[in-house]
């Protein structure tokens, strides 16, 4: 690989520290680009991109690596922000960082590298790819079953991942983190980031009120009964129990959980006790990405509908370019506007967004 040049995907995070310092361990020509993908401070004023990008710098400087940035913060507000609001202003459940994976990371990044003369390009991810010999590339799982991200690659298209490498296949988390440590990589101790990017540590409903009005509205049990009243259906999900504000109606608080909102009432439909309604037996997806594979009218695997659950067995038939999940025991809080994945035993075959469910 002496020759071949490799752009990875810096984030200010160990696992693309680790990925890059595996690449150049591997003889690759490695270069570091790191991506500005949302442009504002927070509360305190301060902008993480900068903490970020201090961090890329410094891990680069280690390994002896060139390093760039590069600013995308136009296509992330056109391509995902938009989506991201549109889906909340409908009462979906929206996950952006999906959208990000193919509109971004393996798009106008995949392009940017190019100038770069990479032949590759490379991220942290927790997965593996396999490329065959007939010009398919299908997207494995990873050993670290806990921290496997294909979930989040389900829509990233199967022509995106030509010429693309993921070191982290192999490794589990705490042994990325020893080699961070071993070769003093500045981001061997940091905290893994969580939830979505443009937000992070703020204030969620804050955020979301200086981008959407929220309209107050009844809170109802499936009898009609009024128990309370919303702040707005967009900041609730189907399952939530915890900021419902629903105390002393039946003596213990904390035993509520969403289970149904009503856009076109602007009300909010609650269950106290019994989990029962939460509990579905099918879905209709819509917006399918197969990777790897020409999939049957009809077929059978595994799939989630979130990222933090364990595969589910399911039975899956095309329809109208859409799919029919039919689950093979019910499933817990299955929401709108999440993505239903689909798995084998190895691969990552897939997915599609959640437009309606059947209970």
């Amino acid at each position: 690989m002496k020759n071949k040049t490799v752009v990875v995907g810096m984030s200010g995070g160990v696992d693309s520290s680790v990925a890059a310092y595996i690449l150049k361990n591997d003889g690759y020509n490695v270069i570091g680009l790191y991506m500005l993908n949302w442009e504002e401070t927070d509360e305190r004023g301060a902008c993480n991109a900068d903490e970020e990008y201090s961090d890329v710098r410094r891990v680069c400087s280690a390994l002896d690596i060139p390093y760039y940035s590069v600013n995308f913060a136009k296509q992330y507000q056109e391509r995902v922000f938009s989506y991201f609001l549109a889906e909340y202003k409908a009462g979906r459940t929206p996950n952006p960082d999906v959208l990000c994976n193919r509109e971004i990371k393996f798009g106008p990044f995949r392009e940017y590298a190019k100038s770069f003369g990479a032949d590759f390009i490379a991220t942290g991810h927790y997965c593996g790819i396999e490329h065959t010999a007939d010009g398919r590339h299908k997207l494995l799982k990873a050993a670290d079953e806990g921290k496997d991200q294909t979930y989040f690659l389900n829509q990233v298209r199967e022509s995106q991942f030509e010429n693309v490498l993921f070191p982290l296949s192999d490794l589990p988390k705490p042994e990325v983190r020893k080699i961070a440590e071993k070769y003093n990589l500045a981001t061997a101790k940091k905290k893994d980031s969580t939830g979505i990017c443009f937000i992070g540590e703020r204030n969620f409903r804050k955020f979301l009120q200086t981008y959407l009005p929220a309209q107050n509205g009844k809170i109802l049990t499936l009898d009609n009964k009024q128990v309370g009243e919303h702040i707005g259906l967009m900041y609730y999900t189907i399952g939530q129990r915890k900021g419902l504000d629903i105390g002393g109606v039946h003596g213990e608080e904390g035993r509520w959980f969403v289970v149904k909102k009503d856009l076109q009432n602007n009300i909010l439909y609650v269950s106290h006790g019994d989990e029962s309604p939460l509990y579905s037996k099918a879905c209709r997806v819509s917006g399918l990405n197969f990777i790897g594979c020409e999939p049957e009218k009809k077929f059978e695997c595994t799939a989630k509908f979130r990222y933090r659950q364990p595969e589910q067995k399911v039975s899956v038939t095309l329809v109208n370019g859409g799919a029919l999940i039919e689950f093979a025991e019910p499933q817990r809080a299955v929401t709108e506007g999440q993505f239903a994945v689909f798995y084998t035993e190895k691969y990552c075959l897939g997915g599609g967004t959640i437009d309606e469910v059947y209970y």
